[in-house]
């Protein structure tokens, strides 16, 4: 009867060193307070019955940050907000480096992009230089590094990172919304001034090389303002047609 009592114990025991590891998670195994072992393969183990589990989820996860405000590097107030994707790699260092890993992350994605969002200007203003409007690629490269460097300590490794949100802030959004209008405006009229240009140009060494009129230098000068004006204005002009001689 004591031998069969020592048997149902020893039995009592064996099956408590069995645990189950589902896909996509790992057990962190510590014996008497010191770190033994993290089991990652799934299915039915057996461990040491009298050490400790600790389950910690190895699946893929989203972060998507709140929207925060902060200043560009010119100083102008923006909102911005990025999704992260990231996966607990190390899980020793994720539960024992730090008190919540999840929070950890959280919190220093979170000083990224802020640290990213003063780094950069919000537009370019036609300067040859990043900005994070107009350099989306690379700033989000720069973000999921900077990223996997603050979160290393918590043995997380970044997948990818993205903004999801960025605009001025509304005290000078309509402020700026007109200066992008007006730099359009500008570049637009540029464009037409440089095609203008091209087919005043154009005109005058067509007439010349067919011989159909001859002009001097001051009716080329008129010539050259007259259509200037046609093909650089921004309403439809009214022809006054010359019933009389070529110079009156």
């Amino acid at each position: 009867m004591l031998v069969s009592g020592a048997g149902v114990a020893l039995g009592i025991v064996a099956l408590r060193g069995l645990t189950t590891v589902a896909p996509g998670e790992a057990k962190v195994l510590q014996f008497f307070g010191r770190y033994t072992g993290t089991v990652r393969t799934a299915g039915l183990r057996w461990v040491n019955p009298l050490s400790s589990r600790r389950k910690v989820s190895t699946r893929i996860r989203n972060h998507e940050s709140a929207v925060l405000k902060v200043n560009d590097k010119d100083g102008n107030p923006i909102e911005i907000a990025a999704v992260v994707v990231w996966q607990v790699e190390d899980t020793a260092r994720a539960v024992f480096e730090v008190d919540s890993f999840v929070e950890f992350v959280h919190t220093r994605t979170e000083t990224a992009i802020r640290h990213i969002a003063t780094s950069y200007p919000y537009d370019d203003h036609g300067a040859d230089e990043m900005s994070l409007r107009g350099n989306a690629d690379e700033i989000t490269e720069g973000l999921s590094a900077e990223i996997a460097v603050r979160v290393e300590a918590a043995g997380v490794r970044i997948v990818e990172s993205r903004l999801t949100y960025l605009a001025y802030a509304p005290e000078i959004a309509g402020a700026m919304l007109q200066r992008q209008q007006a730099n359009a405006v500008v570049a637009a009229r540029e464009r037409i001034v440089e095609g203008a240009v091209g087919m005043v140009d154009m005109a005058l060494a067509r007439l010349s090389e067919r011989g159909i009129v001859e002009l001097d230098e001051e009716r080329k000068a008129a010539m050259v303002s007259n259509l200037l004006v046609v093909l650089c204005g921004d309403r439809a002009t009214q022809p006054i047609v010359n019933a009389g001689s070529l110079h009156h």
